[in-house]
Parts: structure tokens; sequence; C-alpha cells
């Protein structure tokens, strides 16, 4: 019983010692900050992080360059007395879907990187919603929606009314159970 007891303790220091925050990489001093950033997300490339942050005296959407170690502009996203929430990135982090509370309502935006434009979804949807994602190429929204009475999800296809969010410009017109000839 002793030897059981003195292996288990054995096992356990090593379990400890391999759990070590020494061996974690480091981050940027810039990510890190005495204000509250939140609700991370990151691009599907890794390169692009976003968040919810009140480094600036309100909570707005923050976007980090994780391979330069700097924050990016992000010009007409971030409307004054809005709260925003939940942003969401695309494959190379062009777009940038999110909550905005403009007048106590939320309504879900996508932001464009490339031109710098916000474009409000919801217009007119008459339900509570939260928790938008959008898609690697930026053609689908899927969020939660109370429409019925229940948190349920929708989805919205923008279709051709976007420019997909491509590596390189490159279309994988695949099917899922196509295979090579």
């Amino acid at each position: 019983m002793k030897l059981f007891f003195f292996v288990l303790l054995l096992s356990s220091g090593w379990l400890i010692s391999g759990c070590n925050s020494n061996n974690l990489p480091s981050l940027s001093n810039s990510l890190n900050s005495r204000y509250n950033d939140e609700q991370p997300a990151l691009s599907g490339d890794g390169r692009w992080l976003a968040m919810i942050s009140n480094r600036y005296g309100r909570r707005e959407v923050l976007l980090y360059d994780l391979q330069q170690q700097s924050f990016v502009s992000l010009p007409g996203l971030n409307l004054p007395n809005a709260i925003t929430d939940s942003p969401s990135l695309s494959r190379t982090g062009r777009y940038i879907a999110y909550i905005s509370s403009i007048q106590g309502r939320p309504d879900i935006f996508l932001y464009d990187r490339a031109t710098k434009q916000t474009q409000l979804l919801t217009q007119g949807y008459r339900s509570w919603l939260r928790n938008p994602r959008i898609s690697p190429d930026g053609r689908y929204i899927v969020f939660e929606t109370a429409r019925r009475g229940q948190w349920d999800i929708e989805v919205l296809d923008l279709g051709t009314n976007i420019e997909l969010d491509q590596v390189d410009g490159i279309v994988n017109n695949e099917k899922p159970n196509d295979s090579p000839q």
C-alpha cells in the first residue's frame, strides 16, 4: 500500500511539472492591457485576432495582426453610441461579422476591410439575435434567433452579393464526395 502511494505521489509530481507555464509561447505586450478584452475570434489563416475591448472608452471591435503584433485600424466599423459584440472573421480576415446595438435592439453587420464599408444584414428583422459566425469564404452567416419564442439557428446566404474571401484568389469547387480521377 505504501508503494502504491509513493508511485502515485511521484507520478503526480511529473504531471504537475509537465504543466509548467514556462513552456508556453509568449504573447506581445501590446496585446495585453489593463482593460477588458473579450470574445476573441481568429481568422481561418490564423493571422488575425478580432476581439471586443473597452481600451478606448467604449465597447468596440478591435483587430490585431498576430504577424506584425499590432492593432489595425477599422475605419467606419465602430459607430458612436453603439454597443458591439460577438465578432467573427472570415478566412483571411477580410470580412468581420458582428452584432451592434444602436437603439437597444441588436443587428448583425458585415464589415469589409478591403472596401472599408459596413453593411447592415438584419434590417427590419423583428427578433432578438446573437452569436453571428461567418463562413471562411464570407458567403454565409449563421446566428441564433428568438423569432419563434425559443433560440433557433438561422443562415444568411449572401450569395452573389459578396466577393468571396479566398486565399490567393483560388476557389475550391470540389464537392465533398468528389474524388480525384
